[in-house]
């Protein structure tokens, strides 16, 4: 996907070499989500291994890893709790591919797929147990209220999608807030958690809190764009999955919104009916009212404001690797 940058003299961001600043912590997250995924029923240990080691891009732990870093710290609360961050991602998304009906998740099959809804709903329960478990050994009452409220706005953004499904009626207020509880809240508590491990003044909790926000609204945006502007093998997924389930993401609802009258009625049907057999017209609706541009350039706004909330603060490469990573939400094409 083609999209401006939001500094367009800088080169293309290595995710990789912001990875590499925090290796050694991720390896010991790694370490720590392999033994903590450990069950005596089997199927648990085949189908939570399977989703965890299925090539996610780990953005949410990495970015707790890089305050923790940033702010100087030197505990190991940050190791569990970027365990603990990714496997609520985790449950997550066991739960959506069943709600979703989903067959193809990070270019291969969902657990669904493979094992069927119900254990993919009682594995995603396991792992949403387990990270409960696993932030108990905090001891913070603070660390405690932040993720069980996390895990409510997350379950609450979820409900709200189903209910916008096939509603051709849903308003751009109505999408963005359904992102910023499923998606971008747990990249808001990932900042805000590392603040709150490092003891650091309200002002600076809320800046990470609010960097991750940002991010997370940018990094969905992107996503729902490229799910009808990149091939399935780049993307991991069904090019028009969205479309298929009646999802009234922003580039549909933006074609709708300004196409003519003929493509503003095939979209609404395929939002209310779901399915792709308008697939071809509906892209060229995209296309042609620049519903892509348009999503990608909120997403470019909302990476600048991410950036823009950790301005002023003390500089560190953790820091710059922040501002890096903010690039890459919107300049990626997977």
């Amino acid at each position: 996907m083609q999209t401006q940058t939001l500094h367009p003299d800088t080169p293309p961001v290595d995710i990789d070499g912001i990875k590499a600043l925090v290796s050694g912590d991720m390896n010991a997250v790694n370490q720590l989500i392999q033994q903590s995924l450990y069950s005596e029923v089997a199927l648990i240990n085949q189908l939570g291994h399977y989703i965890v080691n299925s090539g996610g891009k780990r953005l949410r732990p990495v970015l707790l890893l890089l305050v923790a870093r940033h702010f100087g710290y030197t505990g190991d609360q940050h190791i569990n709790l970027a365990a603990v961050i990714e496997f609520i991602h985790t449950a997550t998304l066991l739960h959506d591919d069943v709600v979703d009906s989903s067959m193809l998740r990070r270019g291969q099959a969902t657990a669904n797929q493979r094992w069927g809804n119900e254990a993919s709903v009682l594995v995603g329960d396991f792992v949403y147990s387990r990270a409960f478990q696993m932030m108990v050994k905090t001891d913070s009452m603070q660390v405690l209220k932040i993720l069980s409220d996390t895990t409510n706005i997350i379950a609450e953004g979820e409900v709200q999608q189903l209910l916008n499904r096939h509603d051709p009626e849903t308003t751009k207020a109505s999408y963005l807030e359904v992102i910023r509880h499923k998606t971008a809240k747990l990249f808001e508590a990932a900042g805000r958690l590392a603040a709150v491990i490092c003891e650091r003044p309200a002002a600076e909790e809320e800046a990470m809190a609010s960097y991750g926000r940002h991010l997370g609204t940018a990094f969905q945006l992107i996503d729902d764009a490229l799910d009808y502007n990149a091939s399935s093998e780049t993307l991991g997924k069904n090019v028009g999955d969205d479309l298929a389930e009646g999802k009234p993401t922003l580039p549909l609802l933006y074609a709708m919104w300004h196409g003519d009258e003929e493509q503003s009625k095939i979209i609404e049907d395929a939002i209310s009916n779901g399915g792709l057999g308008n697939i071809e017209a509906i892209l060229q609706a995209i296309e042609s009212t620049g519903a892509i541009e348009y999503t990608s350039r909120l997403a470019h706004e909302e990476a600048d404001r991410a950036i823009a909330a950790i301005e002023g603060m003390q500089p560190s490469i953790y820091l710059e690797a922040m501002r890096n990573l903010a690039r890459f939400a919107v300049e990626r094409d997977y």
